[in-house]
């Protein structure tokens, strides 16, 4: 029975991602978070652009609020609208580019390389991008690229990767796009720093140990 639940409460989540990709494309979407409150359900909306969600006088925020209370899938939702930081950062963001490069013709290889390099220039620690389909001939194939530090599995995956998704839709097939970000403030487990050693305090023990060494002889 609690399967049950969990499983439903995550094909609502897909739905309401879904819902908002579609809706909030032109704004720049970049992912959602749910959060259950006494007061109802909290949604907030990661975007490029909140003002083109908020509209004038917030009407278009209130009127994407009635919309998604009328397909019934959260209870009494309530929707915050946050802007992206660093839009190059954001995983889901993006993909959704990465993806509409696709589509608007680039070769899989350009649009990739392109999209790993401008997440790197801006301070990823990590990336990893692949995309797999028909992108090139008729058969599907998968291609992957990656740079940095990334983590695959794990809690501390879960933790500091930002995954992304998107499809492509091209002539030859549909192209799915996937993307990982470890992002500049992640606080990697495994990191080590070295520490420099001081020339000065090796000659001062070079000269102690010899000076002892003299006490020694004459004794």
């Amino acid at each position: 029975m609690i399967e049950k639940i969990f499983v439903a409460e995550g094909i609502k989540k897909v739905r309401m991602n879904e819902y908002f990709s579609k809706e909030l494309e032109r704004a720049g979407y970049g992912g959602m978070e749910i959060k259950r409150t006494p007061m109802g359900t909290q949604i907030t909306v990661n975007v490029e652009k909140p003002g083109m969600i908020i509209g004038k006088d917030g009407r278009r925020i209130k009127t994407l609020t009635d919309d998604v209370n009328r397909r019934q899938e959260l209870d009494n939702p309530q929707i915050d609208v946050q802007p992206i930081a660093v839009p190059d950062l954001s995983a889901p963001l993006m993909a959704n580019r990465l993806a509409k490069l696709i589509e608007r013709g680039w070769h899989f290889r350009r649009a990739g390389r392109s999209t790993l390099q401008r997440i790197m220039d801006k301070g990823a620690l990590g990336c990893e991008i692949i995309m797999s389909g028909k992108l090139k001939g008729p058969r599907g194939r998968m291609e992957k690229m990656i740079d940095g530090y990334i983590k695959h599995c794990g809690e501390v995956a879960e933790e500091i990767v930002d995954r992304g998704y998107a499809i492509a839709k091209t002539k030859s097939g549909v192209i799915g796009v996937r993307v990982w970000i470890v992002k500049p403030d992640a606080k990697r487990p495994d990191a080590f720093r070295i520490l420099a050693i001081n020339e000065n305090v090796k000659e001062e023990k070079g000269e102690k140990k010899e000076g002892e060494e003299g006490k020694e002889k004459k004794e």
